[in-house]
């Protein structure tokens, strides 16, 4: 086995580790312990395949801290599990600009963004516009994990942040686009209406159908 990751994340579980109700080690598993026995892991990302060979280049990834190192494994078999590079769909500047959401890095990196936000808000000299765009949260896709993800920021906001800043709250939004013309869209519209009618009745927005063709300035969230 093959992965730049060593360890299985349980993802419907993320968003709660990004705003700290759940620790990360209660939803993550070492690779290790899995494959104990069955097989061999190798922390590496796969660079080339050579299906005429059947053979495969890995390299040692680079965000590791050390420097890359590359080797060849022969197969028999090779089976592909995709999912694991983040799609951007083509739009211009999500690549650049916006914040994802797939690991555990990116759930730390969220909460610490939330709290950046917060921070800078709250300076004496920021100014209202400013403060706005700093306090407006977005969420792009309006599946399960988006609206998970709203739900979970937005009770952090107004649970938790809202004692520390309470001249603050009047001026965050937080909103959720999705394509379709409901959230959860993969579910019966019902839950999707349902889903949509609580977010308004908790000050959120689901924005749809509403699509994202590029973006042009840096995301402060």
């Amino acid at each position: 086995m093959v992965s730049p990751r060593n360890y299985f994340l349980y993802t419907p579980l993320l968003p709660a580790v990004a705003v700290g109700t759940m620790e990360e080690r209660s939803i993550v598993e070492p690779v290790r312990n899995l494959v104990q026995g069955k097989g061999d892991y190798y922390e590496a990302v796969c660079k080339t395949i050579d299906p005429v060979k059947k053979e495969l280049v890995a390299c040692f990834p680079k965000d590791a801290g050390l420097d890359e190192a590359c080797f060849k494994i022969k197969y028999d078999m090779l089976i592909v599990g995709v999912g694991s590079v983040n799609n951007t769909f083509g739009i211009k500047g999500v690549q650049e600009y916006c914040q994802f959401f797939k690991s555990i890095e990116d759930a730390n990196n969220l909460r610490r963004r939330i709290s950046e936000c917060f921070e800078r808000a709250a300076l004496p000299y920021t100014m209202e516009e400013e403060r706005k765009k700093l306090l407006s949260f977005v969420i792009c896709g309006g599946g399960p994990t988006g609206v998970e993800v709203a739900a979970e920021i937005h009770d952090m906001i107004f649970d938790d942040l809202k004692e520390h800043y309470p001249g603050l709250m009047k001026d965050v939004k937080i909103r959720v686009i999705e394509l379709m013309d409901y959230v959860l869209s993969t579910y019966d519209r019902k839950i999707g209406e349902f889903t949509a009618q609580q977010f308004e009745r908790a000050g959120a927005h689901a924005l749809t159908p509403a699509g994202i063709t590029n973006l042009r300035c840096p995301c402060y969230s």
